[in-house]
């Protein structure tokens, strides 16, 4: 049973080596759906015969695949898991993160082909009912429990009212009111959705925004008060158009940013997973941007050189990292749900290879992200089912995930799409809220 508090964000937040949850067992097979566009020639040796786009596009169908299987098609809820080989799972917990990721997949999936129109608008209408009128007042003040059972709505695990992933199922709905704006409902839905979250009311009295309530005990005591996946959090609370509802512009002011230099790389970053550095420019675009503080899509582009280099120093350690082979973020592992990274080192690593830590950061550092994801595509079978890339593998024990997690393949698959087309960028940077997000943080 996974943590009442958020278990990857408060984890990065605490620089926690927890481990969560038990390791579940599954079946493997394999499944492959080819593309195309790239002219680029497959490197020598790296194992796998097809251009760059095409395992873009690849990895990009096969999590769509598990965004369409794995969600209620009644309440249109996806699984925070489910086994990589598909097939039956009796797990019926859903994250309303992944949910979010599930929502801005089914722009990409129409935008694609990979389903028909009809059939996406009907699913994205029936996940927007269901939020605004059943998942959204069983939470809190528009913001809505992390973990839910996917048929009902009703709070799982007495998880906690959660204000980024909430954060995240808005992102993954406003991209909905942008791509299907000419829809008759879908606009309107998506609208009202955000519209009922009263980001002021989880400033909590304070300057930075809670991590979240719970009926038990209120507010955690934990705050977003250090540079992490928190910046689409902060720009969606300060555009707020509800009145008394928007946090002041000078929240985004509040938080800490402090800066951390690695074999020469100076960066703003609070020592946590590659991930925080990814989830914000999912959505948000910010390329050749900067604000009183900083480019952050820089910023990340370091971090991400940071870390391939901090991996590439373990392999006396562990000789499976390489140039080929490296990348560590919050993951499963062979002992369970781990936060693990660096620099500097964070949890017990121990060789596991996290994909999603790659395809994650594809935008930032392309050509050496995309030879990890073809050297795995190439040489650990075992490493690729139904629904893409498993959750993580060690090639030191044979150990290979059973499981996908629905956010690691929702931040790969949005983050192909960017690398390939600026798709997601260039769809949920036209909405007003992203903005005026963007306006009043003072991007330049």
């Amino acid at each position: 049973m996974p943590s009442e508090l958020n278990r990857r964000e408060l984890l990065a937040k605490l620089g926690k080596a927890a481990v969560i949850g038990p390791a579940l067992g599954g079946a493997l097979w394999g499944w492959g759906c080819g593309g195309g566009g790239s002219s680029s020639t497959a490197p020598s040796g790296d194992g796998y015969p097809g251009t760059d786009d095409q395992l873009l596009e690849e990895i990009e169908k096969a999590a769509f695949l598990f965004f369409w299987e794995q969600a209620d098609p009644n309440t249109g809820m996806v699984k925070d898991r489910a086994l990589a080989a598909g097939g039956n799972d009796p797990r019926t917990v859903s994250s309303i993160a992944a949910t979010g990721f599930g929502l801005t997949a089914l722009c990409i999936g129409d935008q694609r082909g990979y389903q028909s129109s009809a059939s996406i608008v009907t699913r994205v209408r029936a996940t927007l009912n269901f939020l605004l009128n059943q998942l959204q007042p069983l939470g809190k003040n528009g913001f809505c429990y992390h973990f839910v059972e996917m048929s009902t709505g009703a709070r799982a695990w007495n998880c906690e009212v959660s204000s980024i992933d909430s954060a995240l199922l808005l992102c993954g709905a406003l991209a909905c009111r942008q791509h299907f704006s000419a829809d008759a409902q879908i606009p309107g839905l998506a609208t009202q959705f955000y519209n009922n979250v009263n980001f002021a009311w989880m400033l909590n009295g304070g300057a930075t925004l809670s991590m979240g309530w719970t009926p038990e005990n209120g507010f955690l005591t934990s705050r977003w008060d250090t540079y992490s996946e928190l910046m689409l959090l902060y720009l969606l609370a300060m555009a707020s158009p509800t009145p008394g509802y928007a946090v002041p512009p000078a929240s985004w002011s509040a938080w800490a940013r402090p800066s951390y230099t690695y074999q020469g790389l100076t960066y703003i970053s609070s020592g946590a997973p590659l991930f925080t550095h990814q989830y914000s420019h999912a959505w948000f675009d910010f390329r050749n941007k900067k604000d009183a503080y900083a480019n952050y899509f820089q910023n990340s582009v370091s971090a991400t050189q940071a870390h391939r280099l901090f991996c590439l120093s373990l392999a006396a350690q562990f000789s499976d990292y390489s140039d080929n082979l490296w990348g560590i973020t919050s993951s499963d592992s062979a002992h369970g749900y781990t936060a693990w990274g660096g620099p500097p080192a964070m949890g017990p690593i121990d060789g596991t290879i996290v994909p999603c830590a790659a395809a994650g950061s594809v935008p930032f550092l392309s050509a050496q992200t995309i030879q990890v994801l073809r050297w795995i595509r190439g040489h650990y079978p075992l490493a690729w089912q139904r629904y893409g890339y498993v959750d993580a593998f060690n090639p030191l024990t044979n150990w290979y995930d059973p499981d996908v997690i629905g956010i690691d393949l929702g931040i790969s698959m949005l983050m192909a799409e960017n690398q390939r087309t600026q798709f997601v960028w260039n769809t949920f940077m036209q909405d007003p809220t992203a903005q005026a997000g963007m306006s009043l943080a003072g991007f330049v």
